[in-house]
Parts: C-alpha cells; sequence; structure tokens
C-alpha cells in the first residue's frame, strides 16, 4: 500500500455511507434443462432492465463454473430478495441467490 489514508479520511468516508443490497448468484448442479439457453436469455433481458430502471446499480457477470453474477441493487435486502427470487433462472432451479444487506459510497464506479 502506497497510499497513506487518515482516521479523518476514514471516518468522512463512513459518514457517507449508503444501504444497498449486494446479489450474490450462483449456478444450480440443475445448470442446463431443456430450453436453457432461451430461459438464460430472458435472465440476461431481465438483469439488464433493472439496470437500466436503477434497481441494479453495478451489474457484473462472472465467468465461473460456479459463480453466474454479482449485482449491487439500490433496494433493501428483502425487496431485493424478492425481486431475484422472480429471475427465470431462479426460477427455473438454474440459480441460486443470496441477497445480503452491504454499504456503499456514493459515486464509486467501476474505471472505463
Amino acid at each position: 500500500m502506497g497510499t497513506s489514508v487518515t482516521d479523518e479520511q476514514i471516518r468522512a468516508l463512513a459518514a457517507t455511507a449508503k444501504p444497498y443490497s449486494l446479489a450474490l448468484l450462483q449456478w444450480s448442479a440443475e445448470r442446463a434443462p431443456d430450453g436453457a439457453d432461451a430461459i438464460e436469455w430472458e435472465h440476461q433481458r431481465r438483469m439488464v432492465s433493472l439496470r437500466a430502471e436503477g434497481v441494479i446499480a453495478i451489474l457484473c457477470p462472472v465467468a465461473s463454473d460456479t459463480m453466474a453474477g454479482v449485482a449491487i441493487m439500490t433496494v433493501p435486502a428483502e425487496e431485493a430478495a424478492e425481486i431475484m427470487a422472480e429471475d427465470p433462472c431462479v426460477r427455473a432451479g438454474m440459480m441460486r441467490c443470496e441477497v445480503h444487506p452491504c454499504h456503499g459510497f456514493p459515486g464509486d464506479a467501476l474505471p472505463l
């Protein structure tokens, strides 16, 4: 670590923290039922729609045999869990979703 951070800087940043929800999507053993490609396409359409609506602030598909993706959601964890329970891949048993309350710092973004 080359950057020095003071206690005051940490406190100032912590004061800006806002609540978010972290959705972790994992592939299940039932990843490839009949019609899986169409179901996954609808999952992708839905996730991008939620992003466009501002419900998902950051969407990160994961290239893994076990983890499918990560989403930072702008709604409380209970609402995020309800939204993700309706996901086409979750409903088809292709994915499992865990939702956790978390905090983030407004203005944080992925680099271009």
